[in-house]
């Protein structure tokens, strides 16, 4: 019952902070079009996410709100019983919005605010499933909120940063495998709230009047969840053994490098390359510690032992009319989790995915955005903490739109 326990305890920021099984990558609707990519090419305020350096390229004041929604489905094949079960989550909803501003025209300092979603979904199984007692359901939120300037030093190079500041919430829970006097499951809902602190710069250079160069970097941020709860509903025998209570935690949400590039022969096409490295290797060990100790629940420290990984990201761009573009991309992820890791919040593999999109403008002041993005894994491994062994598929396509005006 400990190891379930602790194995249950890891799960939270899992999915929280590191999980790219579920990791919503969602931050602008044009950049997910062309694939997720966009670091070195200015589209619209969603550069402040992509590459703050960029922004600088900008020449009008701009809003910009979107919304993505994810529908994901995994079905779990037990290894020994041959018996499937699915995922009824409903469907997600992450959001951005960004607002790009400038003083006067040709000014060479630009001002913004982002405010994105990079997490954001509800994971919750069928009832009875074998792996309940690692996880029923998962319910998380977390908002970036970015302060972004912006200083364009000529024709050629800019650059641009601002703080972080992430809140985010989290509720989660499973089954004990104690069973009351009917039958019933024991049961232990754990929830909190999480805050962290980093940074987001970049800069973008022109190298001709063809070709641009993007380079970004968002840090490491270390989330505190200093008044977690855990509430334990088990038979009043046991209740001694657990006692909700608080608890506290601190974890890494890894830093992302980015190069990026981005090719326009003319007014009518461009095409876009970024290359990631992401610092998973920072979460190698999650450690718990409980404001009520017993016998039964200590404090504690589980191994995660994730990888830093690549990740290749492209599309290209075309306007097809005067009021209209079009996009295709697609991308090719390293996953983090190694054997013996994964589990039922990140079952998670080597992915490939696909994403298409199209503008339509309405005159000179206002556009809606459209894209739609699609993927599917398949995974199999034996968790080392639970020893849940099976076969996890996942498929996700989340269509996406956004409303931008600018003057």
């Amino acid at each position: 019952m400990l190891k379930l326990l602790l194995a249950l305890s890891g799960f939270i920021f899992s999915q929280v902070l590191f999980s790219q099984g579920f990791q919503v990558n969602f931050q602008g609707q044009k950049q997910q079009g062309m694939g997720c990519a966009g670091t070195a090419l200015f589209q619209d305020g969603a550069s402040l996410f992509y590459n703050p350096g960029s922004a600088g390229f900008s020449n009008e004041n701009s809003v910009n709100v979107a919304m993505t929604g994810v529908l994901a489905n995994v079905l779990y094949v037990d290894s020994a019983t041959g018996q499937g079960y699915r995922t009824n989550s409903p469907i997600g909803t992450p959001f951005s919005a960004y607002g790009l501003f400038q003083s006067k025209k040709e000014a060479r300092l630009k001002y913004g605010i982002a405010v994105y979603t990079p997490f954001g979904s509800t994971v919750q199984y069928e009832d009875d499933w074998i792996g309940r007692f690692a996880l029923t359901r998962l319910e998380l939120k977390a908002i970036f909120i970015q302060p972004t300037l912006s200083f364009r030093f000529n024709d050629y190079v800019s650059i641009g940063g601002g703080p972080i500041l992430t809140t985010g919430n989290v509720n989660l829970q499973k089954d004990i495998p104690v069973q009351f006097a009917d039958g019933s499951y024991a049961h232990v809902e754990l929830s909190g709230k999480a805050m962290g602190y980093g940074f987001n710069a970049g800069i973008h250079a022109k190298l001709s009047e063809q070709l641009a160069l993007g380079l970004t970097y968002r840090s490491q941020v270390n989330m505190n969840l200093n008044n977690g709860y855990a509430t334990f509903t088990v038979p009043s025998s046991l209740e001694p053994n657990f006692p909700s209570g608080k608890f506290t935690s601190s974890l890494p949400l890894p830093s992302v490098t980015t190069v990026g590039l981005a090719f326009t022969p003319s007014e009518k096409f461009a095409a876009v390359l970024d290359i990631n490295h992401v610092g998973w290797k920072a979460y190698d060990t999650l450690a718990f510690d409980y404001e009520q100790n017993t016998a039964s629940l200590a404090d504690t420290k589980s191994a995660r032992n994730y990888k830093d990984i690549f990740a290749f990201r492209g599309g290209f761009s075309y306007r097809v009319m005067e009021e209209m573009d079009v996009r295709l991309g697609g991308g090719y992820g390293f996953s983090p989790v190694q054997n013996g890791y994964v589990t039922p919040e990140t079952p998670d593999k080597n992915r490939a995915y696909y994403t298409f999109g199209w503008t339509f403008r309405f005159g000179e002041q206002f556009s809606m955005d459209v894209s739609v993005y699609y993927t599917q894994i398949k995974r199999g491994d034996r968790n080392l903490e639970t020893n849940l062994a099976g076969t996890f598929t996942t498929k996700a396509i989340a269509p996406g739109f956004s409303l931008v005006y600018k003057w």
